[in-house]
């Protein structure tokens, strides 16, 4: 009795490959092209979601005018999206991505800030000989997205995915400044105000006037707040008719820092902020 023959390598790699259904390669109305298959329907919800930063609202004028979407069909999609919890409506009438899909916009917006932020970032640590660092707002928590550190023995350290404070550490501080008052809040009750030294702030009276100097100057000190013997400065990235959700440090220890020296990295850092936020 013979044995089947197993599928040879060669027949079971044409049937992965082949992905297009039988009937579509038969069919004398329309060739195998993509557009052949293309669902308008579909590619417009998409051009919806893809208006959305994960951050900023968006009326259904807005959204018409980045999408080229007329309103009254284009109300139908974001119907369709919200029944089902694509996007969400608030009581102003303007929609936001819904949560399911807010974290997946924060990791594409924030790798984008990280690629437009490299050469500043390598600049300023090449340039100082010190640590530079960049930082990430996802949600409620400031994360550090990316690090250059200097090669003295004697050295700030910082680290990749390091969930920085809101109330001491200067990146934190900086981006926690410029968010609404109810996001700070929950910012800073999320991560307490808890003395890391003897110079931390933990009066949160005191740490708001110094929220609304920031806002002014767009520079966030750390002055041994975080750690004892480092002093760190950070610039808010600023980009044009956006939030502000990141930001850009210079650290070094306190041993090496005098006036003239502190004057020259918060210009540095408050110049490579502008740079960054240009290009965003």
């Amino acid at each position: 009795m013979k044995k089947a023959k197993a599928p040879s390598a060669t027949t079971a790699k044409k049937s992965v490959r082949r992905r297009v259904p039988k009937w579509a390669l038969q069919s004398s109305d329309s060739g195998a092209g993509d557009d052949a298959y293309y669902l308008r329907s579909i590619g417009r919800a998409l051009d919806v979601l893809n208006c959305f930063d994960g951050q900023t609202p968006l009326s259904l004028k807005e959204i018409s005018g980045r999408t080229k979407q007329p309103e009254s069909s284009l109300f139908r999609v974001l119907r369709t999206l919200e029944s089902r919890e694509y996007l969400v409506q608030d009581r102003d009438g303007t929609y936001q991505l819904a949560p399911r899909l807010v974290f997946g916009w924060l990791v594409r917006a924030a790798d984008h800030v990280k690629e437009v932020a490299r050469p500043e970032l390598e600049w300023l640590a090449n340039h100082f000989n010190e640590t530079a660092s960049l930082a990430f707002l996802f949600d409620d928590r400031i994360h550090v997205l990316d690090c250059r550190e200097t090669f003295h023995e004697i050295r700030m350290t910082n680290k990749k995915g390091r969930f920085l404070p809101p109330h001491c550490s200067a990146m934190g501080k900086v981006i926690t400044a410029f968010q609404e008052r109810p996001a700070a809040d929950q910012m800073l009750e999320v991560y307490g105000l808890n003395p890391r030294t003897e110079h931390t702030i933990v009066d949160r009276k005191r740490l708001y006037a110094e929220f609304e100097e920031i806002r002014k100057t767009g520079i966030g000190c750390d002055r041994e707040e975080s750690i004892r013997g480092g002093i760190c400065f950070a610039a808010a990235i600023q980009p044009k008719d956006k939030p502000v959700v990141a930001a850009i440090s210079i650290s070094t220890p306190s041993i090496r820092m005098d006036k003239a020296r502190e004057t020259e990295l918060q210009a540095a850092v408050l110049e490579a902020a502008k740079k960054i936020a240009s290009k965003l």
